[in-house]
């Protein structure tokens, strides 16, 4: 039986995408084709997916909405998988439990709406709840580990497990969800009560900060590089004179030197040849190596 046709007897038909053009589900604009792009709508229809592809041996891989990843321009073999259909986000208690496909941004503003402090500091993270739990994503002081009580997974077997928050081993941008085969499906904050007007004066705060020094004008996957102990990759960058420079439509932004953006119609084979100029150059002026943030997925 055919892939197509085994997907059809797991998920609505029209949730099943065909050679779909990995480019327009990634913020930089960049990737080739998916040869299965499937969006399934509930908790069984991914545990069906996950054991499906376990029984036939039929490469996987989770997208999120691409905010934090470049995919190669000769796109991704077998099925994507994207969660972009999980995006609830309700209140129980001082607690807001938000699916793994909603953005991080909507769960702060939900948690502003609700008078509930703690999630300020990611009302300007583009990516996804389950995106931002992968990788502890933060700023401004403050990171998903300050605030994650649980999260709800499938494991690489199709099961389904509440796990607490020590359970991710999260640190700085890194868990363990990778290693352990984890497909995060929603996520549990523990907040506490506070004054609405105040956390908005922190939101705006934060949002005049981001708007005001990062590139959003072009695609981007944000920030390419982790923050190296002592040093500061942005400072590094600028101060080895690479803002400006790249390779065909991509380059180092002029704006902040820790963004790389796609400036003329970039492919994926530019955005990487200009990381690896600004680890090579880094390299030779300061003796640093800088370690990727973003992820690298898919085949030249």
């Amino acid at each position: 039986m055919s892939i197509l046709k085994e997907l059809r007897n797991i998920i609505n038909p029209e949730h099943i995408l065909i050679d779909e053009e990995l480019k327009n589900h990634t913020y930089t604009k960049l990737g080739g084709k998916a040869d299965f792009f499937v969006t399934p709508s509930t908790v069984e229809e991914v545990q069906e997916i996950i054991r499906y592809a376990n029984k036939t041996e039929v490469p996987f891989t989770l997208l999120g909405n691409g905010s934090n990843v470049i995919v190669r321009d000769g796109g991704i073999r077998g099925l994507v998988l994207s969660l972009k259909k999980f995006t609830g986000i309700k209140r129980e208690g001082n607690k807001v439990i938000a699916e793994s496909g909603a953005r991080i941004i909507d769960a702060s503003q939900f948690a502003l709406r609700e008078h509930l402090t703690g999630l300020e500091f990611a009302c300007g993270i583009p990516g996804t709840v389950g995106g931002a739990l992968y990788m502890n994503a933060g700023a401004y002081g403050g990171e998903v580990k300050d605030c994650l009580e649980s999260a709800l997974v499938v494991d690489s077997a199709g099961d389904v497990h509440r796990l607490s928050a020590d359970a991710f081993d999260l640190a700085y941008r890194t868990s363990n969800i990778a290693e352990k085969g984890y497909i995060v499906l929603e996520a549990t904050f523990s907040l506490e009560i506070g004054d609405y007007h105040e956390i908005k004066a922190v939101m705006d705060d934060l949002t005049y900060k981001r708007e005001s020094k990062q590139p959003l004008e072009y695609p981007s996957c944000g920030s390419v590089f982790k923050r190296p102990p002592g040093y500061f990759a942005g400072k590094l960058i600028q101060d080895s004179e690479l803002q400006g420079k790249g390779v065909g439509g991509a380059e180092v932004s002029t704006k902040h030197a820790g963004f790389i953006v796609n400036k003329n119609n970039a492919t994926a084979t530019d955005y990487i040849s200009v990381i690896e100029m600004i680890q090579r150059e880094v390299k030779e002026k300061f003796g640093v190596d800088l370690e990727r943030e973003v992820r690298i997925l898919g085949e030249d």
